[in-house]
């Protein structure tokens, strides 16, 4: 059943607003034409071959005084995980030339921070043009950011801001508590306010329902304007975080998010996040096909385990993708 928006997306008009219940009726559909449709709608914005490949680099790891309860750098979990200290901006550029080495071309730095204090902006900014010299685009995950922060890190020359809404605006306060899910879209329009394109998804597998996986994508698809950038992971359950012994995500609701997500945002990068270690290939696959077109390369993301550069360079020959330049929109 295609809706009177899903239409509008399909002529190629101005993105709509999206209800729950049109995006609930489109993620519903036979999972065919779902995923056909989906991919339909991916060709028509991007060269369906191409996978844009980032790098992601915990910059300062542990010690972070939220409570997210997927999260091992959680100071309120026993994970066994240390706090370590900003890493120095030599070594953070030099891990970013290995990784133009190997194909990246968007360089992701992630701390373990609620926000960055003024006293590390210094080095921050630092970071972002040592990488943006190496012909990198560059990419931060924080924590929150105010107003000046984030023009801070604009005048730096960031291309990209990651903060996750994570779940459901309903959901949310089962998984963190520690900060507000319209805290979290504050930093959204801070980022985009500045100038810096927005990374923003979410996580399945907290333990949310369908409609909270659906109520995220909408609510991302309906600010003033969508990310640019859409990370969609499937939970790693660490030891000692809350969420531990969360069960795991059925393959084809997780594909059906996937779809869902290119169709409600037909120009945003749909990233294939964490948790593709439990994935087969062939789930990968279909992800790719049904919209996903980014993944992190490389043996880790922050703490948790990824399928390494010699799996990913293997999938990609034998489904026939290729890496997408740098600033490549198609």
């Amino acid at each position: 059943m295609e809706t009177q928006a899903d239409a509008r997306v399909a002529v190629g008009t101005a993105l709509p607003t999206w209800s729950s219940a049109e995006a609930r009726a489109i993620y519903d559909l036979p999972f065919n034409d779902l995923i056909f449709r989906a991919h339909s709608v991916h060709r028509r914005h991007f060269d369906p071959n191409r996978i844009q490949l980032s790098k992601l680099l915990s910059i300062k790891t542990g010690g972070c005084p939220e409570d997210c309860g997927y999260c091992s750098q959680s100071a309120h979990h026993e994970s066994g995980l240390k706090a370590s200290k900003l890493l120095e901006v030599q070594r953070v550029v030099e891990e970013a030339r290995q990784a133009k080495a190997g194909g990246a071309t968007r360089y992701c730095m992630g701390a373990a921070w609620r926000s960055p204090k003024q006293r590390d902006m210094t080095m921050l900014v630092a970071m972002v043009e040592g990488v943006k010299a190496l012909g990198l685009e560059t990419c931060m995950t924080l924590g929150m950011l105010s107003p000046e922060q984030a023009g801070t890190l604009a005048e730096a020359g960031l291309d990209y801001y990651n903060h996750n809404i994570d779940t459901s605006e309903r959901f949310y306060p089962e998984v963190i508590t520690t900060r507000s899910f319209a805290e979290r879209l504050d930093t959204l329009a801070n980022v985009r306010e500045a100038g810096i394109k927005v990374c923003s998804g979410g996580i399945l597998g907290l333990g949310e329902a369908v409609d909270d996986r659906i109520d995220m994508l909408v609510t991302l698809a309906n600010l003033s304007e969508p990310p640019q950038s859409v990370p969609i992971n499937m939970l790693i359950t660490l030891p000692g975080t809350r969420l531990e012994n969360a069960p795991p995500v059925d393959a084809i609701e997780f594909i059906r998010i996937i779809a869902l997500a290119r169709i409600l945002m037909p120009t945003s990068h749909v990233r294939l996040t964490a948790g593709r270690t439990a994935m087969s290939d062939e789930m990968q696959a279909l992800c790719f096909f049904a919209g996903a077109n980014s993944i992190f390369v490389g043996d880790t993301l922050l703490t948790a385990a990824n399928p390494g550069d010699d799996k990913d360079a293997n999938l990609m020959r034998r489904l026939g993708l290729t890496a997408a330049p740098a600033g490549d929109a198609r």
